[in-house]
């Protein structure tokens, strides 16, 4: 037991940032009802933490948001996430089965980010690595498969924050009505395909991951194009990859273990 009073400001900091992370976007309400901290005291500290970078304001979505710097905090941890522990070996088989690669990515403030990539052990990749590769949201199969499954005001954030300048392939978003439309045909098929316009020299096929709770990360297959028609690959690899899927699902719907870093990395 410790021999002095918490420090009641930092206890109230940490519970804020467990809060968040419990969810793509927070409202100030959210916030006060799962904390109890007052909301002029949460205010004040969302604004420390926004001047220090750990946390982002969306503004469309009228919430808060965590930004990839709170991986720092975690920095000096080394065990791998538990979505990667999760799905690499099931990426493995299924590459192993079907020779293409494949890949898991997670969202990334503005981009679906490539966390595990089976190209090392495929034979028929066209990159030497993808791992950190920032993929759009709106044209690549993996970021239209988590975009299209996540949870409504986690969308809206996700779109909010989308940059023209920083990324051509963004304006999809200033025709919101077809990409609604684009979103609505995904979620009816139960996956996703890359925009033909980008790189059409191959093509990729994607789902959502879920956990217990909600999307958490998107795999997909990728093959040339000149191989095989698109109704021919999803005739081929939508079943295998949507084993794939349930079983992370099963997986990280379990509680974590001894040693087990929670959620989904």
């Amino acid at each position: 037991m410790a021999s002095f009073p918490p420090v009641e400001a930092v206890v109230r900091a940490v519970q804020l940032l467990e809060c968040l992370n419990r969810h793509p976007v927070s409202s100030i309400a959210q916030l006060h009802a799962e904390t109890n901290v007052p909301k002029p005291s949460l205010v004040r500290l969302l604004q420390t933490l926004e001047g220090l970078g750990y946390v982002r304001r969306a503004p469309k979505a009228g919430g808060y948001l965590l930004t990839s710097k709170v991986r720092m905090l975690a920095s000096g941890y080394h065990s791998e996430p538990r979505i990667v522990e999760v799905v690499a070996p099931l990426l493995d088989a299924l590459t192993q089965a079907i020779k293409w690669p494949a890949a898991l990515a997670v969202p990334d403030e503005g981009a679906a980010v490539i966390r595990y990539s089976t190209i090392p052990n495929s034979p028929l990749a066209l990159l030497h690595s993808s791992i950190d590769m920032r993929l759009g949201l709106l044209t690549r199969a993996l970021g239209r498969a988590y975009l299209a499954f996540c949870e409504d005001e986690e969308r809206e954030a996700l779109i909010s924050l989308l940059d023209v300048a920083d990324n051509p392939e963004n304006i999809a978003a200033q025709n919101r009505a077809s990409l609604d439309a684009t979103l609505e045909l995904i979620r009816r098929q139960g996956y996703a395909l890359r925009d033909p316009k980008v790189r059409p020299v191959s093509n990729t096929l994607a789902l959502p991951v879920f956990d217990a709770h909600r999307v958490v990360a998107s795999v997909g297959v990728t093959w040339f194009s000149s191989t095989m028609s698109d109704e021919e690959a999803v005739k081929r690899y939508l079943a295998p990859l949507q084993e794939v899927a349930a079983a992370a699902k099963a997986a990280l719907s379990e509680p974590a273990g001894p040693g087990q870093p929670e959620g989904g990395g």
